[in-house]
């Protein structure tokens, strides 16, 4: 990572190092580093993507070049997922310092957009969800501007509409919560119409900041487990959890000792 002073900012740029794993790009970055690297953007022009890297990720890029596509070309991928810190150290990559959750880049941001006076739009998840948690992030961060909150789909048919309240609104930051790839995908096709400077796809944020998704412990963040956790409450998640702890080490294990051309 390197650093120079914009003399016309007074903030630091960044320029974070990036780590191939299986082919999709992953930017080591702390949370801190990552929400400067966001306003750095912000203040540079134009529209952003940022996506958040977790194996499930990785594992749906070898299946759809689109997808790979996408996040390869995002601005800014922050690591979501001790998976992916484990797989940067065992293929001998640089390491990778820190995870960077979709949660804690939320807090970050939010916490950075009431101190700038940026604007947040929310979009996704169910309905009702996105205002619980703007409110609690209002709450947390004060002076925080919601520019508008909407659940809506990442239907293609639906996109006019969404398309618009999120013009009206004219917010700095929206945060997608459509689930990958669908959040990704959409960004991808519709932020060159939106003007927003960053767009930032969120997963399940929605619901732990809400309180409808339970947090885990911090005992199984730390020792890696949050994955055990919400396999417990959400028994539904089977088959993504299978992707995360299964297919991808499992993945990460024949690119190390077969190489690239292996399956």
């Amino acid at each position: 990572m390197t650093d120079s002073r914009n003399s016309h900012t007074g903030i630091i740029p960044i320029t974070p190092k990036r780590i191939d794993i299986l082919g999709v790009n992953v930017d080591d970055v702390t949370e801190n580093e990552a929400a400067r690297v966001i306003e750095s953007l912000i203040r540079s022009g134009g529209v952003h993507q940022i996506v958040t890297i977790n194996p499930e990720f990785v594992m749906e890029a070898q299946r759809d070049p689109q997808v790979r596509k996408v996040l390869n070309n995002a601005a800014l991928a922050t690591p979501d997922g001790i998976g992916i810190l484990w797989a940067a150290r065992f293929l001998k990559k640089l390491p990778i310092r820190e995870r960077v959750t979709g949660v804690a880049l939320v807090e970050q941001l939010a916490k950075l957009a009431a101190n700038r006076g940026w604007r947040i739009f929310f979009l996704g998840s169910a309905p009702g969800v996105a205002e619980k948690a703007a409110i609690v992030l209002g709450k947390r961060y004060h002076g925080l501007q919601v520019a508008g909150c909407y659940a809506g789909s990442p239907s293609i048919i639906e996109e006019p509409f969404v398309r618009s309240q999120i013009t009206e609104a004219n917010p700095d930051i929206l945060l997608v919560a459509y689930g990958h790839p669908a959040q990704d995908l959409w960004i991808a096709r519709n932020q060159p119409f939106l003007n927003v400077p960053i767009a930032i796809g969120i997963g399940g944020t929605f619901d732990e900041i809400a309180g409808i998704v339970p947090l885990a412990p911090e005992w199984m963040h730390s020792w890696g487990l949050k994955w055990l956790f919400r396999l417990i409450i959400q028994p539904m998640r089977f088959k993504r959890i299978i992707t995360a702890v299964i297919r991808f080490p499992i993945r990460v294990l024949q690119e190390r000792f077969f190489g690239s051309n292996s399956t």
